[in-house]
């Protein structure tokens, strides 16, 4: 039952604009139109002020798994709280959630994995990657080794690090960005950019861009290669078979650390309880946040193998980097209560078993609308391409994503959430969703592209 707003829907949008600043927003264009007032989650569902009910195909931002509203974690932090609600991990102090979550995470991460350093987001972790690399580098006594290799249109965050690493042209072009020391290769986009090669052909092609690049700037002077297993922001980019094996091959050649963004990829989306394993990835780093508390307190860390925790700790020097709410007991709370979620639940299993395959068969059935281009899914994360002809995917809408926006609006007043990427529609529903909710989550889908299509002849698109 959805409860009253506190606040009048008015007063709650002028006040926005006022005072919040939103990310990744043009705050005149909001101003104008007014921010979506969201008050309620239950499951995969959500309402807004207007008493409008959403069925939430974003898992709030790649990050609900156990979907909203679970009585467990809110209990699980408000015991914790009462105990010891904060402290932090420097001066040689660490704190019993936290040390128990590392724990945990030890045990589901791949074998060779058994160490964690905590954040508050996937930003900071990756921006501790950048740091890690190169003072591992250092240690080892080759310090010229500070370049980290990422791709275009992958997405790492929002710090000065962070989108550094990520490849996304507009956040490139405000604050002097990329930093130093990162450069970029293509990525495994095989629907953009692999038209009239085999999928397989193309993945490797792809992987090799990577050998041409440490080629070029020398193995001797290249820290790390990062990757998303599956890039979420950049539209859902699955690559082919053959691209993480070439990579993996083409880091241990030339002694490249090999690191898995894993923010999106993790705990149970892919089917697996990382993409690095579904993908037979074996990370040296790898970076977590979102759903390892389900997004209902924000924590990120940076899991860490083996071979480069050893050289960290047993050199002996001090790694002068971490943050206040490194380890913050209440948010490790709210992690290890999600975790115990989604092993009691068995949600990685059903995502690669039952409700995974039953969500991919029923979105493949949207590749008959005369705007579907490409219909494409791994466990519960996939994505529309949008294009005036299906029959020649080559031909794009132009400008690029205006198409995308107009769907991504039918969406919401037809009552799903999903994100448009330039003209490509994605979903990443809550590692929850029945068969149901499957069902209703593609009609909707499917409205969302027929007015989508009749939108585009009234304005003389087609015909």
């Amino acid at each position: 039952m959805l409860q009253s707003n506190l606040y009048p829907t008015a007063d709650l949008r002028a006040a926005d604009a006022r005072h919040y600043l939103h990310p990744f927003t043009d705050h005149k264009a909001l101003a104008e139109e007014g921010a979506r007032v969201i008050v309620k989650g239950d499951g995969v569902w959500l309402w807004d002020s207007e008493g409008n009910k959403l069925l939430d195909g974003m898992s709030g931002l790649w990050c609900t798994n156990v979907g909203h509203g679970r009585p467990e974690i809110a209990d699980a932090v408000h015991a914790q709280m009462g105990e010891l609600a904060f402290y932090n991990s420097f001066f040689k102090t660490t704190n019993a959630p936290a040390v128990r979550l590392a724990e945990r995470l030890a045990a589901i991460a791949p074998a060779h994995i058994n160490k964690v350093f905590f954040t508050s987001s996937g930003s900071e972790a990756n921006d501790t990657v950048l740091r890690m690399v190169r003072h591992y580098w250092a240690l080892k006594g080759q310090p010229n080794r500070q370049i980290v290799i990422a791709r275009h249109n992958a997405y790492h965050g929002s710090t000065m690090a962070g989108a550094s690493l990520g490849g996304m042209k507009p956040m490139h072009a405000q604050g002097g960005l990329p930093i130093p020391g990162i450069v970029h290769i293509r990525q495994p986009y095989w629907f953009g950019e692999g038209h009239g090669m085999a999928h397989d052909a193309f993945g490797l092609q792809a992987a090799a861009d990577l050998e041409r690049m440490i080629r070029t700037l020398g193995p001797e002077n290249v820290a790390a290669f990062i990757g998303e297993p599956i890039q979420g922001a950049g539209g859902v980019i699955i690559p082919p078979a053959t691209y993480w094996p070439e990579i993996q091959r083409i880091c241990r050649k030339y002694d490249i650390l090999l690191v898995a963004d894993e923010v999106i990829c993790g705990f149970g989306r892919t089917g697996r309880w990382f993409g690095s394993d579904y993908f037979g990835i074996e990370p040296d780093l790898m970076t977590i946040a979102k759903g390892v508390t389900s997004g209902y307190l924000p924590l990120g860390g940076v899991m860490v193998s083996d071979k480069v925790a050893d050289v960290l700790v047993n050199l002996g020097e001090e790694f002068y980097h971490g943050y206040t709410y490194s380890g913050h007991p209440t948010c490790a709370a709210a992690a290890l209560a999600n975790l115990d979620i989604i092993q009691r639940e068995g949600l990685v299993e059903r995502v690669a078993n039952d409700i995974g395959p039953y969500l991919q068969g029923r979105w493949k059935t949207l590749a008959d609308h005369p705007i579907v281009g490409e219909t494409r899914m791994v466990g519960l994360i996939g994505a529309l391409e949008l294009v005036p002809d299906p029959k020649n995917i080559s031909n794009r809408f132009t400008p690029t994503g205006a198409v995308g926006s107009i769907a991504r609006d039918y969406a919401f007043q037809t009552g799903l959430v999903m994100r448009a990427v330039r003209d490509s529609l994605i979903i990443a529903p809550p590692l929850t969703l029945t068969h149901a909710e499957a069902d209703e989550l593609v009609r909707l889908a499917r409205q969302t592209l027929d007015l989508t299509y009749e939108e585009l002849k009234r304005r003389g698109v087609f015909g």
